[in-house]
């Protein structure tokens, strides 16, 4: 299938056109672009710098992808952009490469959504089948797990950590790292329980469930230290793959502390 490019575009022959690709009016793709099989542009979108969009993407108006990232130190150092398959990028989204001091890349998985105006800093590394709705920020070197949704308005602070099927909260300003299957709300965030909904969603049994709630209360219950308690929760559900993963996380560390719950109320959320 022949490629269609509008007579208004401004394709730059280096770029790598796929097969299928529609590129629209009054677009512009820069010479180092790389657009998969079946992306489409729909109208006036920008795709700048060492920037691949992967394969049947598509991407609305006024979104501006690739261009340099909105880092002072940032020196036109040849970072990159890379985008997975079948994602969605709405009006007004931006997108930035990496840096030198962050990798030198900035990472985004399969079948993403980003709606109206959401930002992606520059040398973030987000998973697969993620969404950030409306106005959703998020700051550089954050890294986001697999199938977490980021509320309207939301702020994710730089190089916090979100673990897989997360939900932060609409407004929510997000300054520590959040659980796998972590529900955060409020500025500042505070955790207010596991993502019930989303897990239903997701298809997760409700033994399963039962058995992530159970964890959850002894994590953040008031007795001992996270170190103790981290432990012993370890020792009672030693074969839970997926509380594995939130034990596994807690014990990586990473730059930002943990987000904790506020009272020991928003374990029973």
């Amino acid at each position: 299938m022949s490629s269609t490019i509008h007579p208004t575009a401004i394709v730059d022959p280096k770029a790598q056109i796929g097969e299928g690709v529609k590129i629209g009016p009054f677009c512009t793709v820069g010479p180092d672009v790389v657009l998969g099989a079946g992306v489409e542009l729909v109208s006036h979108v920008v795709v700048a710098g060492r920037t691949a969009i992967g394969a049947r993407g598509r991407i609305f108006p006024f979104a501006s992808i690739g261009h340099p990232p909105q880092d002072l130190k940032y020196r036109g150092e040849p970072s990159t952009l890379t985008v997975g398959e079948d994602c969605i990028i709405r009006e007004g989204v931006t997108m930035n490469p990496g840096t030198e001091g962050g990798g030198m890349a900035t990472v985004i998985g399969n079948s993403c959504a980003f709606l109206a105006n959401s930002h992606v800093g520059h040398d973030a590394q987000i998973g697969n089948g993620v969404v950030f709705s409306n106005n959703a920020m998020c700051a550089g070197h954050v890294k986001i797990g697999n199938f977490v949704i980021v509320g309207g308005g939301a702020g994710l602070l730089q190089f916090i950590r979100i673990g897989d099927h997360s939900f932060i909260g609409g407004g929510a300003g997000v300054t520590s790292d959040v659980i796998p299957f972590g529900l955060v709300r409020d500025n500042p965030a505070h955790l207010a329980g596991l993502n019930l909904v989303g897990l239903k969603r997701r298809g997760f049994t409700r033994e399963q469930i039962h058995e992530l709630r159970r964890a959850y209360r002894l994590l953040f219950a008031d007795e001992g230290t996270l170190a103790e308690r981290v432990e012993d929760v370890a020792a009672e559900f030693s074969e839970h793959p997926l509380i594995d993963e939130i034990l596994n996380f807690i014990r990586e560390g990473g730059d930002k502390p943990l987000c904790t719950p506020r009272d020991a109320t928003a374990a029973e959320r």
